[in-house]
This record gives C-alpha cells, structure tokens and sequence, in this order.
C-alpha cells in the first residue's frame, strides 16, 4: 500500500470487523453469564464456552494485529513490532497500561495453544476478568478511528 486512502480504506475493515468482533464476544459473555463452571456442564453450555472464548481470542487478535497496526499506517508510522504498536496505542491512551494488554494476550496464547480442561475454571475466570476491559478498549479504540473512517 502506498498512499494515505488506502490505509484508510484497510482501517475501515479492520475496524468493520471489529465491531463484528465485538458484538459476538459481548453475546457470548451474555450466554455465559450464568453458567457455573464448577457444576457439570451440559453440551450447550460447553459449546458455548469454547464459543466465548474464541471469540475472545478473536476479538484480541483483531484488536491488537490488525487495528493497532492499520491505525499505525494511517498515522504515517513505521511498521514496527507488536510491542512497538501496542506502547503507541498506550500513547494515543486506548490502552490503560501495556501490562493490560500483555495479559489479555498471555490469556489468549493460553486459550489458543494450551488449552487444558482441567485448568478450565482458572481460565475461564481469566476470561471473564478481562472481557470488560478488552471490550472497553475496543469501544474506545473504534471512537479513537472515527476521525479517519466517520464512524
């Protein structure tokens, strides 16, 4: 990509899915709500955790590959690495601190390479723990890109 609409156009459908993203991990936390982890879950309920915490997954992974960095090339800044791109998300204050993020992505690694069912109710706790933030900082995020996609 070479010029400035097309990063704006990239960031529109990074931020497009998104708000995608976000909607179905906030109806995941709403299915999951009531369900007791350490009662024996039904099928249903199981599917609908692996569900949430995919999405959970999701979510992160588009929030911190894909936006952070579309919102970087808008902004005319080096490609760098992750960590580059999350400490100028922290300086444009859509994150509340780089540790946040460090263990929203140890949750995510964990949810998506070491899955262990026994550990399932740490995790899911965890998960739990850290939805409200991830979906605050979406929500912010998406305002912070309304300058460049009129949203």
């Amino acid at each position: 990509m070479s010029n400035q609409s097309e990063y704006i156009a990239l960031l529109q459908e990074t931020v497009k899915e998104l708000k995608q993203a976000r909607h179905w991990l906030q109806r995941s936390v709403d299915k999951c709500r009531d369900i007791d982890i350490a009662s024996r879950l039904s099928e249903d309920q199981y599917d609908d955790l692996e569900a949430y915490m995919s999405r959970f997954v999701r979510a992160n992974d588009l929030l911190i590959q894909k936006v952070f960095r579309a919102i970087d090339a808008v902004e005319l800044e080096r490609p760098g690495t992750l960590i580059d791109a999350v400490n100028r998300a922290h300086k444009r204050a859509l994150i509340p601190g780089v540790d946040d993020i460090r263990r929203l992505r140890e949750t995510r690694n964990e949810i998506a390479h070491e899955y262990v069912t026994e550990d399932l109710t740490d995790l899911l706790d965890r998960v739990r723990g850290y939805t409200p933030m991830l979906i605050s900082i979406i929500d912010q995020t998406i305002a912070y890109c309304g300058k460049y996609v009129g949203e």
